[in-house]
């Protein structure tokens, strides 16, 4: 049973969550009806097949916003990549007369944004990291083994 936002591979547990903004090459306003729904529905299929849970998704004209959630061994590079080129690629061939309204040939402008989200704020995790010294004084392995009554560990 699931008790928390937590997801898990064999190797972690993680709740990893990345919002992505990308732009059309040159900013073109090309992404409108019905361009805009074949492109979510590929999004959304090529998650999938990775393996990352798609959060949220937006697409407006001329960029697309993405909130979605990845296993830790994957970079956020690799899966801006794997977005952008299975999905220009996929939308070429949907519709073709797209190529022919930017300049070259390619779909996207090759920059981007990521930005990460989690359960926790940045605070909670900067407080949590300097109150560590603390906690470790008070409870050292061989203070919690005198506490819990186990006379096996180290005294």
């Amino acid at each position: 049973m699931r008790k928390g936002p937590w997801k898990s591979t064999p190797n972690a547990v993680y709740e990893i969550n990345y919002h992505f903004v990308w732009s059309t090459k040159y900013r073109r306003s090309v992404l409108v009806p019905p361009i805009d729904e074949t492109l979510k529905k590929v999004l959304a299929q090529t998650a999938d097949e990775h393996g990352y849970e798609m959060l949220g998704m937006e697409v407006m004209p001329d960029h697309v916003h993405i909130f979605l959630s990845a296993p830790p061994a994957v970079s956020p590079a690799i899966i801006v990549k794997i977005l952008k080129g299975t999905s220009a690629r996929r939308l070429f061939t949907a519709h073709p007369p797209l190529k022919r309204q930017l300049w070259g040939g390619h779909l996207w402008n090759p920059s981007y944004y990521v930005g990460t989200a989690g359960h926790v704020s940045t605070e909670t995790i900067k407080r949590y990291i300097e109150e560590q010294k603390t906690h470790a004084d008070f409870d050292s392995p061989s203070e919690s083994s005198r506490r819990s009554g186990d006379r096996t560990g180290p005294s």
